[in-house]
């Protein structure tokens, strides 16, 4: 029996402190709702996800530039629409200027109603979306994932040439030759804007596949950092019940512990 060093109320303070700060980490899980509190934890899952996270969030970016491209499209549409019912209107107006119990007067009257759709035509082609032009030949790159990996959307240009053929001034039904050739310059000019429908249709297609596909992809993204860093509040909680119990249990026997040189009194006295 010594009372310099008592060995059991060493080995009982050791113990409580281990159980204290396992109760306290457990706590902070709890609290946070994260498996790594602080880097010691678990350094390379902390390692991984930052990694997830950071994809993560390139993900989100690309899935909002997909969807801009996809509202950029869909404005392209909404144009080329109006656009083929000018036309459709220009061509019956070119059909109309032929009939031949029309007078040149008459046909005057539905130049008139030609000029002001030639001039609509033309103003569409100058439209932008947010300070970028919506019709050009030039192919937009958008970046379709988390390494900006880009689709080439391929361009609408309504100043081709198939285009500007039915809508520049040469182009009349102020008799009916001019109407003759006029409606030429239409159906063909109705011919590429389809083409154009068609090409914008492909683009959002593509670009709709493209969304679905980042939205999966983060889903598992998110489910794979999950298992890392997100606690299992049930599996914690059994463990904060034990080091909780371990603490009370290891503070009463450093008690008890301390209290055992006490008997040493007794042989002195």
């Amino acid at each position: 029996m010594v009372i310099n060093t008592n060995t059991q109320a060493l080995s009982s303070s050791r113990l409580l402190s281990e159980s204290t700060s396992q109760l306290s980490k457990s706590l902070a899980r709890l609290s946070s709702g994260s498996k790594i509190v602080s880097p010691e934890d678990d350094a390379a899952g902390l390692a991984v996800s930052m990694r997830f996270d950071a994809q993560i969030n390139r993900v989100n970016a690309a899935k909002n530039n997909v969807g801009n491209a996809v509202s950029f499209s869909q404005t392209q549409d909404g144009y080329l629409s109006k656009v083929g019912k000018a036309l459709d209107r220009m061509s019956e107006l070119s059909m109309l200027s032929q009939d031949v119990t029309k007078t040149d007067t008459d046909r005057s009257l539905y130049q008139s109603e030609f000029s002001t759709l030639q001039s609509y035509v033309t103003d569409i082609a100058g439209k932008q979306f947010n300070g970028v032009t919506l019709f050009s030949s030039t192919s937009s790159n958008v970046t379709i994932d988390s390494d900006a990996t880009t689709f080439a959307m391929s361009g609408i240009n309504l100043g081709d040439s198939a285009i500007t053929g039915a809508t520049s001034t040469g182009t009349s039904v102020s008799t009916s030759s001019g109407a003759a050739s006029a409606l030429t310059s239409v159906k063909t000019a109705i011919t590429k804007l389809a083409e154009f429908r068609a090409t914008v249709g492909a683009n959002v297609a593509r670009l709709n596949y493209t969304s679905d596909q980042l939205s999966v992809l983060k889903d598992n993204l998110s489910s794979a950092n999950s298992r890392i860093k997100d606690v299992d509040v049930a599996e914690e909680s059994t463990q904060y019940a034990r080091y909780n119990i371990l603490v009370q249990s290891g503070t009463a026997m450093l008690a008890q512990a301390n209290a055992l040189p006490q008997s040493a009194l007794q042989l002195l006295g």
